[in-house]
């Protein structure tokens, strides 16, 4: 099987965790794009000696650590870019790139620990250190749509033990867009299929017609929303989901809002 192959199931959820890090469709795809080109110029540098995924995304994190977001030649919206900048003003990478690549990417401490070239117990430092400037952050008022009641009722208990606000639990596209006229929220988690077979995917269309706002999208297929075919979603839960999952999503989601952006 070529380097290629070996890479290819892995792509979608690098560019969901490259999102995810630097809150932008544009900005994540550039930073996977420019690891993909490094490792197509020379591929006799790619990681042999551990599991192809590892070595993506140590190639990726390698290219990370050592370019800034304005030197990729992308174009993005003013406003988010800079809220992007003054958050990174707060706050360290190494934090929300150990939570995340735990947290949302599922490696061990031990992966990580090789990724970021910090030993173990550096890592569990710097995953508690995002976890407490999460619990810092500024409160949201957050809708929920999902159908499911466990799962529904899973998630609104995780976002009020962050400390958030619920609005309401939306379980069809049109309840979703009722509620969220009636008490405009701060973020949204969605998922993909409703009960009544509408889409989850058409509620936030919906919603964002009207209003600016952070969308945390849940699915048990995210093969099918990272397709890089289409305009994608920046902040993807795939179920079933962890705890720490939701909150890492929800702390990133937030950290590039602009209604809680530092002033």
């Amino acid at each position: 099987m070529s380097l290629g192959q070996q890479l290819h199931p892995h792509l979608p959820f690098l560019r969901r965790y490259a999102r995810a890090l630097t809150g932008s469709q544009a900005h994540g795809d550039a930073y996977v794009r420019a690891a993909l080109e490094a490792i197509v110029a020379a591929p006799e540098e790619f990681p042999s000696d551990v599991d192809p995924r590892l070595g993506l995304y140590k190639t990726f994190h390698a290219i990370w650590s050592s370019s800034h977001l304005e030197d990729v030649p992308v174009s993005v919206g003013g406003s988010r870019e800079a809220i992007a900048q003054a958050r990174l003003a707060r706050l360290t990478p190494l934090p929300r790139q150990a939570l995340l690549l735990t947290a949302l990417e599922g490696f061990t401490v031990d992966d990580v620990s090789y990724l970021i070239d910090m030993d173990t117990n550096e890592v569990e430092a710097l995953v508690e250190e995002a976890l407490s400037e999460i619990e810092a952050q500024t409160r949201a008022k957050v809708l929920i749509i999902e159908d499911e009641p466990i799962i529904a009722m899973d998630i609104e208990t995780i976002v009020r033990d962050l400390g958030h606000d619920v609005t309401a639990i939306a379980v069809t596209r049109e309840d979703a867009v009722r509620e969220a006229m009636a008490d405009r929220p701060g973020l949204v988690l969605a998922d993909i299929q409703l009960a009544d077979d509408s889409s989850g995917i058409d509620a936030v269309k919906d919603i964002l017609a009207e209003f600016s706002v952070p969308v945390i999208f849940i699915t048990a297929f995210p093969e099918r929303l990272l397709t890089g075919e289409r305009p994608e979603p920046t902040f993807l839960i795939t179920k079933p989901f962890q705890r720490s999952t939701v909150k890492a999503a929800i702390s990133q989601a937030l950290f590039f809002d602009e209604a809680t952006a530092p002033a």
